[in-house]
């Protein structure tokens, strides 16, 4: 055996490894998969979409099912939407991993608004169709959910750990081109720190892992300030390592000049991603219900 395939040369529990000849191995159990459910009797229903045939870049939509029945004919009233991106330390976890699709569905069912949960591709192999979404906002857009049940005046950002990273990123973003959306809802997010981050400098080659690289620190952005979202709410976990620097992104942003309303929850006892791993618990029933409120409030 050529001990190159072999050799490790990178090592990022419980991640993923890289050996020398290229290879990477992803830590954990194979990836799971909970399929959509178009069942009319459901609470919510929820089918997946192709984005883009090029790069295959993909999305589960969700519709509470009172909405969608009867289809196709357009509802009298339209929906806020969420565009969520889920978590996994940016290189594990999909749209349909069983976790990630159950949070959705009951925050689409609770806060009874649409939801797309984005299935981006995943590094380190690949080095956030926002405009997707938008391109349904005269109603001919490809799919007839979003054209018929949405309204545009109320579209979110949200996401939990890596995911809400990214969400920030895509606001900031948005900001930036002159977009607006509603509001931006962070869950656990996950933002650098003091010490370079080195599998996130590895997953993304340009990066300095440190806090001047504003994707790992949105306060260095230029233009944080003028993030394109009217309000935010960062949700917290009192035993997640995370938990400070989910704190210091609510700070740095009263402290900005963004002008705009923020809200932060903190979940006592509780640790990273706790909602994912126990969602019937009361701690997560909260935590889901002010996600609920947040994105229903006028």
């Amino acid at each position: 055996m050529d001990s190159t395939a072999t050799e490790i040369t990178h090592d990022f529990p419980p991640f993923f490894r890289v050996h020398k000849d290229g290879t990477i191995d992803r830590f954990g159990r194979q990836p799971e998969f909970a399929p959509p459910s178009d069942d009319p009797q459901s609470p919510v229903r929820s089918k997946d979409v192709l984005i883009s045939p090029v790069t295959g870049v993909s999305a589960r939509l969700y519709l509470p099912t009172t909405t969608t029945s009867p289809l196709p004919s357009p509802p009298q009233k339209k929906l806020p939407l969420l565009v969520y991106v889920h978590g996994g330390g940016f290189c594990l976890g999909s749209a349909s991993t069983p976790k990630f699709h159950h949070f959705v569905t009951s925050l689409a069912a609770e806060a009874n608004i649409a939801a797309v949960s984005v299935d981006y591709r995943l590094p380190p192999e690949h080095p956030l169709p926002i405009a997707w979404v938008f391109s349904h906002k005269s109603g001919s857009g490809p799919d007839p959910w979003i054209n018929d049940h949405v309204d545009f005046t109320r579209v979110f950002l949200g996401g939990e750990s890596a995911g809400a990273n990214i969400a920030s990123n895509v606001a900031i973003r948005a900001g930036v081109d002159g977009l607006k959306v509603m509001g931006l809802v962070l869950v656990h997010p996950f933002f650098g720190g003091k010490e370079e981050d080195k599998m996130y400098k590895f997953m993304c080659p340009s990066s300095s892992g440190l806090g001047d690289d504003p994707r790992l620190n949105p306060a260095v952005d230029p233009g944080f300030p003028g993030m394109g979202c009217e309000r935010v709410l960062v949700c917290i976990a009192e035993k997640d390592f995370l938990r400070d620097r989910g704190w210091g992104y609510y700070e740095a942003l009263g402290k900005s000049g963004w002008v705009g309303e923020r809200e932060i929850m903190e979940s006592e006892g509780e640790g990273h991603g706790f909602h994912l791993f126990d969602p019937d618990c009361e701690k997560a029933d909260v935590q889901l219900k002010r996600v609920a409120c947040f994105l229903n409030r006028v």
